[in-house]
């Protein structure tokens, strides 16, 4: 437990929250009787620039000349409806652009919700609107954005230093890392401590297993990033208190490739692993897992490790959909899973832990 505790404590930290968002742009299509509404609201709550088009005929014009960062719709508008304009703007709201779009409906159908998730909404949100409601989601959108613009400036500023070959690029690389943790935590668990205990936990599976201490300073940072991928997922979907229907769980299971394109590329052996691990945590060991149905030790040992460290964390504290079991009955789940879900060895090594007593919650 103690050595557990040490390898948290020594890489969490918390980042700060900024007022960058407040200066991002905002475009609101509505009804002209809500316009006032939502501009007032947004702009008491300190956003600056928020622009109010009562026609979704002209959103796509608007987005090309303004590059807004976040758009509200309301889809229930006469001359085109939520669907239609999600479905002009398809292109810039595929989830590796990262344009959020908060989608404002009086329709509470699931099969509605459903198709405007699928068609790149972030959320839906029903009417009539909460202003508190407004104001803690348009923030929480705008800081994903905000992350994603930070990272992809980070990103093409090591790859012109790379070309350049004019400095050391391992500093970069643990920079870029803090920024793609803030935001894996920020769309992780209540406590955003979730992808920290994971990167623990694998550090001290593959320390057990043997693995050389190269390879296990590696896991310990890449395996942060094990689900980077989920920012790229709706929250209506992503944070879903009931059981998610077989569409919604397909678009959560795209966070494996999302996470693995989002980190592809570099010649690091830090981003290459933590490539392989967003890519691999899903794969089971009798080839039944996703993304690519991988069996065994086809499976990189880095995503094998993961999946139980990722699993055993998940099992011991509460999620949205369930609550937490204890320790042992999470020990005893991963064990009847030895051979199936998970690399007997990782299994193996998970059980000394918990023999010893270094797992807890």
């Amino acid at each position: 437990m103690q050595l557990y505790n040490q390898l948290f404590a020594s890489e969490h930290f918390t980042t700060q929250t900024t007022h960058e968002t407040e200066r991002m742009k905002i475009v609101i299509v509505d009804e002209e009787s809500q316009l006032g509404f939502l501009e007032s609201t947004l702009k008491r709550a300190g956003f600056a620039n928020v622009y109010a088009l009562p026609d979704p005929r002209l959103v796509r014009d608007v987005v090309n000349v303004e590059h807004p960062d976040l758009l509200i719709l309301n889809t229930d508008l006469p001359r085109m409806n939520g669907l239609e304009v999600m479905g002009m703007l398809r292109k810039k709201l595929l989830p590796g652009s990262v344009f959020p779009v908060l989608v404002l409906s009086a329709d509470s159908r699931a099969e509605t919700r459903e198709a405007l998730l699928k068609a790149g909404a972030e959320d839906v949100l029903k009417k009539p609107l909460n202003a508190e409601e407004i104001i803690s989601r348009v923030k929480t959108s705008l800081e994903t954005r905000l992350s994603y613009l930070e990272l992809r400036g980070q990103k093409e500023t090591l790859e012109r230093l790379v070309q350049e070959r004019t400095l050391q690029l391992e500093g970069a690389h643990i920079e870029m890392l803090t920024r793609l943790a803030r935001i894996s935590e920020h769309r992780d668990d209540q406590s955003g401590e979730h992808v920290w205990r994971v990167a623990a936990l694998s550090a001290m599976l593959a320390r057990e297993m043997n693995c050389d201490g190269t390879f296990v300073d590696l896991i310990l940072r890449a395996a942060r990033l094990h689900d980077i991928g989920k920012t790229a997922i709706p929250d209506g979907v992503l944070l879903k208190p009931d059981k998610l229907t077989p569409e919604e769980f397909e678009i959560v299971k795209r966070h494996t490739i999302l996470g693995a394109q989002l980190l592809t590329g570099s010649g690091s052996s830090l981003m290459q692993m933590a490539e392989r691990i967003a890519l691999s945590h899903h794969e089971r060991w009798d080839g039944r897992g996703y993304p690519k149905g991988l069996r065994g030790k086809a499976i990189a040992l880095e995503g094998r490790i993961v999946a139980v460290a990722d699993s055993f964390d998940s099992m011991i504290y509460d999620r949205p959909f369930k609550r937490a079991q204890s320790v042992r009955e999470a020990v005893i789940e991963i064990q009847n899973q030895r051979g199936r879900q998970y690399d007997p060895e990782v299994v193996d090594a998970c059980s000394r832990l918990y023999e010893r007593g270094d797992l807890s919650n």
